[in-house]
This record gives C-alpha cells, structure tokens and sequence, in this order.
C-alpha cells in the first residue's frame, strides 16, 4: 500500500465542521433532537413510494446486491434519533425496487467503531473461503471509523473491514480474524469502498475515496488487498472531499463498445450547491483509469460532469450481481443534501432514496454520457390514466385541473414542441398559493427548479435560496420530459435521462393542478399522466 501525501488535517477539520459531510466528524453532530410523532407528518410526508425507514435517521445506501430473487439495499442509519448519529448498516428488501421492505438491522457498531458506507458482493466461487454452505456467501467490505481516536485528533481513524453472511444477506458476522483488509495509509479521509469483480482481468476490484481522489485496489478472495493506483487529483470538481465512489464496466448503448465508469460524490461542491454526485468515463487496464480523451475535454470545459443536476441526489451507487440476463446497471440515490439535511421538517424518521433508476452509457459524436431513467417496474403500479394528445396557446394553460389526479403520486409524460428563445415554466400548486416551478430558460439555455414558493422553508437559509440550473447545449427545439412526483419530490429526467434534476419539499397541502406558461405559447403534444398505487 502506498502512503501517499494530504492536505493539513485542520484545512478539512475547518470545512467539515461547519458544512457537515458525508459523515459528521464532530461528536456534537450526534442527534439532540426529540422526536415527536405526529400523524400529520406521517401523511403530510411520508413517501408513498420513496423507501425511508419507519424511524430514525437515514443516509448513504451501499451495500447493494441482488440474490435469490430479491433486491437487497442497505443505508447508513442510526435508529434512535433523527440526526446523523452512530452509524449502522439498516437494510431493506424488494422485488421490483419499488416496494420496499425494511428488514432488521444488518450490521451494528461496537462503541466507538461506526459502520460507514461501503459494499457488498456475492462471491459466487467462495474465493474468500467465507462460505459455509451451498449459498455463496455474501461479503460485505465497509469502513470502520474510530470515534475515540478522532477525538484524539488523530489521522488514522478510518480503515477498511470486511464482515460476510451466509443467508442472502439477512444476517450478518464481523470478519475476526484478518481486520482491517485495508489499513489506513495516513489519510484522514479514507472510506466508502466499493467493490466488483473485474471480469476482463480476472480480479477483485476495490474502488474507496481518499481525500481528493479515488484509490484502487486488487484481490484474489476480497481479504488480501494490494494498491494499484490513484485517480483525480486536480481532476473534476474538488469543492469539497471526495466520497463514496463506484466503478463499473458498460457496454455503450446499441453497441459492443465497452467503457469503464467511475462515480464519485464530493460535499460540499455540487453543481447547484452542497452535496452532489460527478462521474467520469474512461479505460482500465487492470491497474490505472485513465479518461477518454474526449471526455477529459469535457470535463476541462465543464469543470465537473454531473449525474443529477439536482440538490437532492448525493453518494448514489449501483447493485451488484444483477442478472447478466437482466443486464441493466441499476442505481439508487441518498434524497437530501447535507445543507440541510439534518433540518428538514420531518421528527420520526429524516431522509429518503431517489427512485431506483437505469443508468446507459451513450455515445454521441465522440463523446460518452451516461443517461439515466426510472426503473420500469414503476409502470406496473399505474393505477389511472389521462391522455391527451397536444396543448396549444398562449398565456396560462392548464394541464392538469385540481381534483382530476393524485399528484402525490405520478408520473407526468410530455413532448415541449417548437421552443423558442423564451421562459417555458411549469407550475405545480395547491389551493393555499403553494408552488413549485420548473422548466427551460430558451434564452441562456438552462433547466431549472424553482422551490423557494413550496410551502416550508424556514429550516434552513440554504434550502431554496438559490434556482437549481442543469446548463444545456444551446437552443432546444423540443424537449421530453418525464417526471415522478411523489409527496415530497419532484425528479426531472429530460430528454431521455441526458440531464436529470431531483429535488424535495415541504408543502403544507398537497399539489393537486398543474400549468404551464411562457410569453411567446406554448405547444405540448404526447401528454401523458399516470396516476400510481403502490400500497
């Protein structure tokens, strides 16, 4: 393992502390709340389709993996309070990655010694010598954080352990006898490992975040680590660390091209404030990654590629050993920002996941991007439908009257034709003047989500101080969005997952109508709003 150089530890100390990250550092950020049940807030914002716990406090998902017929998620959490506490690995289970259901608590921390992101795999062929039976075991590679040395301002509070299951991930044993896998070098900021089998070179292959940077690491039987590289210093966006990475191999869509795609979050420094997910693309030869030529060119130009443009996408991560004969990359998301996360208006339990979402790899021109689409199954719970074939005018139109759908639950489906160098601005709102706006500014050529009108705010300055803003390439002649509205979000997915915005909010009613404006009219065809009933 290579030691390799940081920057002062107070230079990190000084932002963590009073931004938040990832994971807390101060011992303060422990909760100090009470929680209060109430059983508006439970109708008022609890997801209808958007996993959160029942209670407690929720962050990152990792650990992703799929076995026996069933989807497996797990997240940080701490169970008893509703701010970032000590960490433990919750965990939740689906068919469809649309119903979820919690399961009991996967992995728990020892005093001191948290349990942070991480992953897990199946290994199929026991090359960790950890299964016991028939089943493959399941191995589970995470980062221990040790409280007390971080109290005692020390820099190796983080290393790398492992602990395996031989039930499909129900139940779960620490790895007693060889932690830590992966010590820690002599960084402070050394954690989220993701691990995947390398196909091509016939390896296991680690990916964690190092400060300002992704290491890699290889293994024959996920014990044995041995450093191979580094990537990312001065590369992308570096407003903050750099945390919870992945690392797969795609195939370009349409195509027998494969590239290898790296993601990784950073907080604070996203594309529209706080906590945000960038990614990169590129080859591996087994040891190094290395960019595309031409995407290094886009990411000097944009200075970071973002995965969702949104504030409220942060640490998301794909599953492990979905079925070659399925083929997708499937992909979850934190939903909250570390911002204001620990604020939100909500007492019993804090934090949801994005949608589950199919991740491609696109190639256009010379250039690759990954796109980015709500799992299919979500059509399954459609429950009503309206149909309409255009909508054409000027001045305010409605689409959608109040009392004709459930917009707590839905996915509208529209084609924005003819677009000129003009404002197209879409309006959810209630019978109280709450709003929430969003659309495309055809004249500096941005998306953009405006929730500073949508009921609650007050919690923090940061929450709607700002319009989120997804930049395009010049004009838009038309436009397709796709967008799933649940209680207390909105995801954007425009033109085919090319560019995608997620955001929350707190209204104090429900939007029940939706409309659209713009001064030069307004022409939209292939309407479609589905309503959902997922019970």
């Amino acid at each position: 393992m290579k030691t390799k150089k940081h920057l002062p530890l107070a230079f990190y100390s000084a932002i963590l502390l009073s931004i938040g990250s990832c994971k807390p550092y101060s011992a303060l950020a422990q909760n100090r709340s009470v929680a209060v049940s109430t059983s508006s807030e439970e109708q008022m914002y609890r997801p209808n389709f958007h996993f959160t716990p029942k209670k407690g406090w929720m962050n990152d998902p990792n650990g992703m993996f799929y076995a026996n017929g069933y989807y497996h998620l797990f997240y940080q959490y701490y169970p008893d309070g509703n701010k970032w506490g000590p960490m433990h690995w919750g965990h939740a289970t689906s068919k469809d990655l649309v119903k979820w259901e919690e399961q009991p608590i996967a992995i728990y921390p020892d005093n001191d010694k948290y349990i942070f992101s991480g992953s897990a795999v199946v290994d199929v062929n026991n090359t960790s010598g950890l299964g016991t039976g028939k089943m493959a075991p399941i191995v589970a590679i995470y980062t221990l954080h040790d409280m007390t040395k971080e109290k005692e301002n020390k820099i190796d509070v983080e290393q790398q352990d492992i602990a395996y299951s031989n039930d499909y991930g129900f139940t779960w044993q620490k790895f007693k006898e060889g932690n830590p896998v992966v010590k820690n070098p002599g960084i402070r900021d050394f954690r989220d490992p993701k691990a995947t089998w390398d196909e091509t070179h016939k390896q296991w292959i680690l990916v964690l975040a190092a400060q300002d940077r992704s290491q890699f690491y290889k293994s024959k039987d996920l014990k044995n680590w041995e450093y191979l590289s580094d990537f990312g210093k001065n590369i992308g966006a570096h407003g903050g660390v750099w945390e919870c990475p992945d690392f797969f191999q795609i195939k370009v869509k349409g195509t027998n091209e494969t590239k290898w795609v790296l993601i990784q979050s950073l907080n604070p420094g996203g594309a529209n404030g706080g906590s945000g997910t960038q990614y990169f693309i590129g080859d591996f030869d087994g040891k190094s990654f290395t960019l595309d030529a031409n995407f290094a060119k886009r990411v000097e130009q944009e200075k970071a590629v973002w995965i969702d443009y949104g504030k409220d996408n942060y640490a998301g991560v794909t599953w492990n050993n979905v079925p070659s004969a399925d083929g997708r990359r499937l992909f979850i998301g934190w939903m909250s920002n570390w911002d204001y996360a620990q604020d939100v208006p909500t007492f019993v339990w804090r934090s949801s996941t994005t949608i589950a979402r199919e991740i491609k790899l696109i190639k256009k021109g010379n250039d690759y991007s990954l796109i980015s689409n709500p799992v299919k199954e979500i059509n399954k719970y459609v429950s009503k439908t309206i149909k309409g074939k255009s909508l054409k005018g000027k001045g305010k139109l409605s689409i959608l009257e109040a009392g004709k759908l459930d917009l707590t639950q839905a996915i509208v489906n529209f084609n924005l034709k003819n677009i000129k160098q003009d404002t197209y601005t879409f309006i959810l709102s209630n019978a109280i003047g709450e709003s929430l706006t969003f659309g495309i500014n055809n004249s500096e050529h941005y998306l953009f989500v405006d929730r500073s009108k949508a009921g609650k705010n007050d919690f923090s300055e940061k929450f709607a101080s700002s319009i989120t803003k997804a930049i395009l390439d010049g004009n838009q002649k038309e436009g397709v969005f796709k967008i799933i509205l649940d209680k207390t979000s909105i995801e954007i997915f425009y033109n085919n997952g090319e560019k995608v915005i997620t955001e929350i909010f707190f209204t104090n009613q429900p939007f029940t109508s939706l409309s659209v404006s713009s001064n030069e009219g307004v022409e939209l065809s292939n309407l479609l709003i589905n309503q959902l009933n997922i019970n």
